[in-house]
């Protein structure tokens, strides 16, 4: 049993390390002070093989495998949680599924652009109804005799500010019975953001990974054609969840970014900081803390690269993705909370690293399914139900 990444898997992680220290890190708090999307760092990422690093060569990928990806998505995560987000987003949820499920026209015209950064992606599928219950799908989509024409609002939409091409997620009204079928009726269609009878509304603030480019859609008499549909008629739902499979993956090392930053902020600050004449990092109640971020780290990395080998081997990997997102996410709230615990007041000052962190941490347990949604996934595995 090898439970280490190769070679050519670390050099990968040491090259993008480099970058995120050298390009991202120095701007991260820029993002997030300001809310600002990115554009200049997606650019650059774009350049260093970041959008679309599963993505096969030939469709100007990276062309490498999860277990690269994940330490990929775990390094940027360390400088800016925002960016490995949107990366997220743009590799797993929409180059991704394009690539399974789309025709050779749809790869040619949006898959080269979405894996070398030349297009941003979005994945339309909540709404204000349709979170958790994501299959409780309000957008309509309705044959009209030309065409389709979506109808229907999402919501926390990442990447919309800027994104060139949303998969929308929409029910079908009644029409022929293949639309209705085995996939509870919902299909999935590549939009231009172009379109005419799109809407893009701001987001209130949020609380933290801030710049995410989240916004509202509505689709108004929004009209599509044959050639936009993704997948089969009526299998969208299923389009989603095998998607969601790779996103939760990418969350989980979005988490471990943050929470091995995390730690790093407090391991630098246990060490400096002297109270009664002797670093802080001598008590055992600090050892403690930092014993715990530690392990708890270490074993949802674990968990995460069991996931990430599986996406390449297994068919579906809803398990070992629920299990990732559910425990990293939440090992990663533990240790900013900790990290804020032992820089006390140097960390709870609004504009310290630990505070955005803290902050940025707490929607891993939130978006691509709540920790309470992984745990319903994973029950319904281990019961066989």
């Amino acid at each position: 049993m090898i439970l280490e990444p190769t070679n050519d898997h670390r050099e990968f992680e040491k090259q993008v390390r480099a970058f995120a220290d050298a390009e991202v890190a120095p701007h991260a708090a820029r993002i997030d002070d300001a809310d600002e999307f990115p554009r200049d760092l997606i650019r650059r990422c774009g350049e260093q093989g970041l959008m679309g690093v599963t993505i096969p060569t030939e469709w100007g990928g990276g062309g490498r495998d999860y277990v690269a990806y994940v330490l990929a998505l775990e390094a940027i995560a360390r400088a800016s949680a925002t960016l490995a987000v949107i990366l997220a987003v743009n590799n797993s949820l929409v180059a991704e599924a394009i690539l399974q499920f789309g025709t050779q026209e749809q790869k040619q015209r949006w898959l080269r652009p979405l894996a070398s950064g030349a297009a941003i992606g979005a994945f339309a599928l909540s709404e204000q109804d349709a979170g958790t219950d994501a299959a409780n799908q309000q957008t309509r989509v309705a044959l009209d005799g030309v065409g389709f024409r979506l109808d229907g609002a999402k919501v926390w939409v990442a990447n919309a500010t800027a994104a060139d091409v949303a998969i929308v997620f929409a029910a079908t009204q009644p029409g022929p019975t293949e639309w209705s079928g085995g996939g509870r009726g919902i299909s999935a269609f590549l939009v231009s953001m172009d379109s005419p009878g799109i809407v893009r509304t701001a987001r209130n603030d949020s609380l933290g990974v801030r710049g995410l480019g989240c916004m509202d859609l509505a689709f108004e008499d929004v009209r599509v054609d044959s050639s936009q549909l993704l997948g089969a008629p009526g299998k969208g739902f299923a389009i989603a969840r095998w998607a969601l499979d790779g996103g939760r993956v990418a969350i989980a090392a979005q988490a471990l970014g943050v929470g091995q930053a995390s730690l790093d902020e407090a391991l630098a600050y246990a060490k400096r900081r002297h109270t009664f004449g002797q670093p802080i990092a001598t008590y055992q109640a600090i050892q403690w803390m930092l014993a715990d971020m530690a392990t708890e780290l270490d074993a949802a990395r674990m968990l995460t690269w069991k996931a990430a080998a599986a996406k390449g081997t297994q068919e579906r990997i809803s398990l070992e993705a629920s299990m990732a997102k559910l425990y990293a996410s939440e090992a990663a709230h533990r240790a900013a909370d900790k990290s804020m615990q032992i820089l006390a007041s140097a960390g709870y000052q609004r504009g310290s690293r630990v505070e955005r962190l803290f902050r940025d941490v707490r929607a891993t347990e939130i978006y691509q399914g709540t920790s309470e949604v992984q745990r319903m996934i994973i029950a319904a595995n281990v019961l066989g139900i």
